[in-house]
């Protein structure tokens, strides 16, 4: 399969039915090592839903809820 010079490429029609991907569907595309993950983006699913689930596990320091209060608070 090769990519257009704008960059697109067209979704083989099984894979298109597996994923219930329809013409004006919203897609959201992650980088899994050095693959892309197409992943389709369902009707009720928040904005703010698939934020915080990009974002869950990517933290670095590992911190309890009390501290993460004590931090915000100014308690520190």
């Amino acid at each position: 399969m090769k990519v257009t010079t704008k960059g697109q490429v067209t979704i083989p029609q099984e894979i298109r039915e597996q994923l219930g991907i329809h013409p004006g569907a919203d897609v959201e595309f992650k980088i899994d090592g050095d693959a892309v993950k197409i992943i389709p983006i369902r009707k009720g699913a928040s904005v703010g839903k698939r934020l915080v689930d990009q974002m869950r596990g990517k933290a670095t320091i590992k911190m309890s809820t009390d501290e993460i209060l004590a931090l915000t608070r100014g308690d520190a």
